[in-house]
């Protein structure tokens, strides 16, 4: 079993390898996120079933053209967020949005990436302000990002750009909230690395929330979250889903879209 993961991986890095060297010899900026960037911001590796790779969203289509031209399937998978590349059943997925149509990859995300080396090959990597604020939000039943963000914490928690990562979450501030309180209690001797200033910040909001009367009562935010396990509120006419626009950036057509693909590879 191990000789067969071990020859898994060695196919799957040469496909990575070959797409980043591919994608490093077009003119256009990208980033490496997912499993490669975390462990050299933590440490901790894992096997990953793909290559994860941020672009700006006017280069998605480029990249891909150019993948399919050196022998790559290639797909825009949705087309506010997510592109996917594939050779020998290895995946390169180029990001450039979010799910959820709340992250978007912008110049910040390059302004503030780090060099690194991954499968022998210098590249920049996503920055850990964004890998939180993208990660913070994936809260499916078959996945949670949470322990990721634990260990980010843990890692560079002293010095990170924390103005950044609150405007970042802007009003959804309550989710960073949510993985801060965690973290000191996943990390109780690290909980300090937090800036007292944030948590008072967010204490503050919180007990401002908690003595207003709320003025979003029909309103569900769990699809930002989870793309499936809020739905039954939508299809009674309970709530208004708040990916949509104009409170959020999906058309009812792009939500539809993610449900109906989403439940296929459920299948």
């Amino acid at each position: 079993m191990k000789k067969t993961l071990s020859m898994e991986m060695e196919t799957s890095h040469d496909v990575y390898r070959e797409g980043l060297t591919i994608l490093q010899a077009s003119a256009f900026p990208f980033l490496v996120g997912g499993a490669f960037a975390l462990e050299t911001y933590t440490g901790f590796a894992r096997h990953t079933k793909d290559l994860d790779v941020f672009v700006r969203p006017n280069h998605a289509e480029a990249l891909l053209s150019i993948l399919s031209k050196a022998g790559y399937r290639t797909e825009m998978r949705f087309s506010h967020w997510l592109g996917k590349a594939s050779k020998d059943d290895h995946f390169i997925d180029i990001i450039f949005g979010s799910g959820n149509g709340i992250c978007p990859v912008d110049d910040l995300w390059f302004a503030h990436a780090e060099p690194a080396t991954i499968l022998d090959l210098p590249v920049q990597i996503i920055p850990p302000e964004e890998m939180i604020w993208s990660k913070a939000f994936i809260m499916e039943r078959e996945r949670y990002d949470g322990a990721d963000i634990a260990h980010l914490l843990r890692a560079r928690g002293q010095t990170l750009d924390w103005a950044r990562v609150l405007a970042r979450f802007n009003s959804h501030w309550r989710v960073l909230f949510s993985h801060l309180v965690l973290f000191g209690f996943i990390y109780p001797a690290c909980r300090l690395q937090i800036p007292q200033w944030l948590m008072d910040e967010l204490m503050h909001r919180l007990q401002h929330e908690m003595n207003a009367v709320p003025a979003d009562d029909g309103l569900c935010q769990g699809t930002l979250l989870s793309w499936s396990q809020y739905l039954i509120h939508m299809q009674r006419g309970d709530y208004v889903d708040a990916r949509h626009r104009p409170r959020g950036t999906l058309t009812e057509e792009e939500t539809a879209q993610i449900t109906a693909v989403m439940k296929q590879e459920q299948k």
